[in-house]
């Protein structure tokens, strides 16, 4: 029952950390203005850990490399905690298992990625429908827009109802059945 416990507190805080330098690394990707209130809470939680990563990674492209290297780092280490508190046999597998970790890792980041980018269409969908005038509606749609955009253009709205939420839950989906659940596969199985 402890084991679970500290399992849960592990997922929670690490997952949260994670989240927010990804969502760092994010909104500068999808270029979301940093004055509103959302990006300027995320840009407080993750400067900490940011600013001297970025001394060494410096942005290349436009890109926050710092908060992406981060947030696989936090999934890595989320991955090598949650293995110790199963009682992992670290010291018999040796290094050879490194691989199977560092896919694994990577495929923690990609689904918590996909996952994000889930509930910021969802909360998108809900706020157009809702109360599309919002102060935070602009932030919303500005992160969502790299998901929707594409969609929109192949799917017109039917009757008036923009249906490329929908099309987009799909398509996440199947990228975390397909893509994320394969990769976690062949690296559990690098792993065990």
């Amino acid at each position: 029952m402890l084991i679970d416990a500290l399992q849960f507190l592990l997922r929670v805080l690490l997952g949260l950390a994670a989240s927010a330098f990804w969502l760092r690394f994010y909104m500068q990707w999808a270029r979301v203005p940093f004055h509103n209130p959302f990006a300027q809470f995320i840009v407080k939680v993750t400067d900490f850990a940011v600013r001297p990563v970025r001394r060494v990674i410096p942005g290349l492209l436009g890109l926050d490399w710092a908060s992406l290297l981060l947030c696989y780092l936090t999934e890595l280490l989320l991955s090598f905690g949650l293995h110790w508190l199963d009682s992992y046999p670290f010291a018999a597998a040796g290094w050879q298992v490194l691989p199977g970790f560092l896919l694994h890792g990577l495929a923690m980041l990609l689904s918590l990625a996909l996952y994000i980018l889930l509930g910021l269409v969802f909360l998108q969908a809900i706020l157009s429908w809702v109360n599309p005038y919002s102060p935070i509606a602009p932030v919303f749609y500005a992160l969502a827009r790299p998901v929707l955009a594409p969609l929109r253009r192949l799917i017109p709205p039917i009757a008036g109802i923009d249906v490329s939420p929908i099309a987009a839950f799909i398509v996440i989906q199947l990228l975390l059945i397909t893509l994320v659940a394969g990769l976690e596969r062949y690296a559990r199985g690098l792993i065990w």
